[in-house]
């Protein structure tokens, strides 16, 4: 497993990590606490280390599962665990992201995690013009002074939040969607965050399982998957990636990646190798919810560069096929 450089700490971090939306076990189907804890041991032994989780997924259950492994390792301290606040119920944005509600919402992640200080600490998709103020990156510079956090950072939907973000002093990094079908930061977002040194996390590199090529017109979703949102009838909009576009052409549109993925990778590991090949990100965080799928996303670290011509067609796919049909914030 290689590593990059997470600036601001000065600290290496797996380029690939973990995502563990999963383990919350609700909104991508359910996962037992040992098939958790058995893809966290996976992620270990694969060298990953960095770890991204929230305290809404699962209502903390993703946290507790992840303070429970990390308390069962004497090297615990080599993780780097990144978690998120900002979108639990209790009492709900924005008020989540006021002083007293936040610095609480640290604290019960805190404990959840069984750590004194958090690596990384991220609202979680704040409103606009919660950034706009500004008001919340100054709680968070408390919370760093008082030791409870080491950096914090914020994960955005859009590239205008971004960039609203890296106005602000002191931001460690910046969690995007980016995969091939949202190619958008690479214009807008990555030279202003190397200049700064700031951190890009890629999530939903895989599309939310689009990517991973295993997905058919067929293919049915568990009744609490979150996939099934937004899908009526054969709509589709995984991976926030597309709206009301046919789930039979959001498949299609991966079999005109296939030729494309060189001998000896799976499409799985020929998206993220995409995504590895920007040294503006630092650190790519698929989610799996079994260890074998751990592991082979691990693996995507020590594949080879993709082909500059194979580059040059994935941007021409993405201006011919997929940007047209991109909504929402980007």
């Amino acid at each position: 497993m290689k590593t990059r450089l997470f600036y601001q700490l000065g600290r290496e971090v797996s380029e690939i990590g973990l995502g563990t939306w999963q383990l919350g076990g609700t909104e991508w189907g359910p996962v037992s606490e040992e098939d958790a804890l058995e893809t966290l041991q996976a992620a270990a032994e694969s060298g990953i280390t960095f770890i991204d989780t929230a305290d809404i997924y699962g209502m903390g259950r993703s946290e507790t599962l992840i303070g429970r492994f990390l308390q069962q390792r004497p090297d615990r301290d080599r993780f780097f665990i990144a978690t998120k606040v900002g979108r639990r119920p209790d009492p709900g944005m924005p008020k989540n992201f006021s002083r007293p509600i936040l610095f609480q919402h640290v604290e019960d992640s805190l404990r959840r995690l069984h750590r004194e200080a958090i690596d990384l600490l991220q609202l979680h998709c704040p409103p606009m013009e919660v950034l706009q103020q500004g008001e919340v990156f100054e709680h968070l510079r408390e919370l760093r002074r008082q030791g409870k956090i080491k950096a914090f950072g914020v994960s955005v939907e859009s590239m205008a939040e971004a960039m609203v973000c890296l106005n602000q002093p002191d931001v460690a990094s910046l969690q995007i969607i980016f995969n091939i079908f949202r190619r958008k930061p690479i214009d807008v977002l990555f030279p202003k965050a190397q200049q700064k040194q700031v951190a890009l996390i890629a999530r939903l590199p895989l599309a939310s399982g689009l990517l991973g090529g295993k997905l058919s017109a067929e293919t049915a979703f568990g009744e609490r998957d979150h996939r099934q949102f937004n899908r009526d009838g054969r709509a589709f909009n995984i991976g926030e990636t597309f709206a009301g576009l046919p789930f039979e052409r959001g498949v299609e549109l991966v079999s005109y990646l296939r030729p494309l993925v060189p001998e000896g990778m799976t499409m799985a590991q020929f998206a993220l190798r995409w995504c590895l090949d920007f040294p503006a990100i630092t650190t790519v965080i698929p989610g799996s919810k079994r260890p074998k799928q751990v592991r082979e996303n691990a693996a995507a670290s020590e594949l080879p560069p993709l082909p500059e011509t194979i580059h040059r067609r994935l941007r021409q796919f993405y201006e011919d096929e997929v940007v047209a049909y991109i909504r929402g914030p980007y």
